[in-house]
């Protein structure tokens, strides 16, 4: 239960930072204020509050002198994200692995194999640890200059699948940790994370066309 207590606080603590731009990963922040047009022409006209807190144009970033806004540093912020969404990826297909692993293990679980259970504990520590770093990078990247095309994309669908996902991620974490209590919530608690293995398989799959 201790490493199950410890994931779970990650979950919060991650929850609390993010969850405003995560719930609203559709509605993102208008930055057309900006007084300066030479400027605005360096940020994008929307992104999402956890970028504009480290990378807008009063963020915390902007602090540094190496991230005063400007044309360089907005190109050598390009170079950051393209690492920060590298690791994304990667990060995910590691998750994505784990995923499918405490699936199995949680099958034969709720199947009668007690002796499984610090198990499947485990993994759902490793799955968190690693579905809310790898979503962290991808929130806190820098913007990128040009934001893209006002359409319908691959790139929005990759979004519209991660408020699923996250969603789910959450129900399964607060449901695990009332099944002992309660057992009726099981059929819940896996129908969650099928959702939430489901959805997240598909944003991965999604964002390569």
């Amino acid at each position: 239960m201790n490493l199950f207590k410890i994931s779970f606080f990650y979950l919060l603590l991650f929850i609390f930072i993010s969850s405003s731009s995560l719930a609203q990963t559709i509605i993102e922040v208008n930055n057309a204020s900006l007084p300066q047009e030479d400027v605005q022409k360096l940020l994008p006209e929307k992104y999402l509050i956890t970028q504009k807190i480290l990378w807008g144009r009063d963020g915390l970033m902007r602090k540094m002198k190496k991230f005063e806004l400007s044309k360089e540093s907005r190109n050598y912020e390009q170079d950051i994200r393209e690492k920060m969404f590298k690791a994304h990826r990667y990060i995910g297909y590691a998750t994505l692995a784990g995923m499918v692993a405490q699936g199995i293990v949680g099958e034969r679980l709720y199947r009668g194999h007690s002796d499984l259970k610090e198990l499947h504990e485990g993994l759902a520590g490793a799955v968190n640890i690693g579905y809310f770093s790898s979503a962290g990078l991808a929130l806190f990247a820098p913007p990128r200059i040009n934001y893209g095309s006002k359409g319908f994309s691959t790139f929005k669908l990759h979004k519209y699948l991660a408020v699923v996902h996250l969603s789910s991620m959450i129900a399964t974490n607060v449901l695990s940790g009332m099944i002992e209590n309660n057992p009726k919530l099981k059929p819940y608690h896996r129908g969650a994370a099928y959702i939430g293995y489901g959805s997240f398989f598909a944003s991965m799959i999604v964002i390569h066309f």
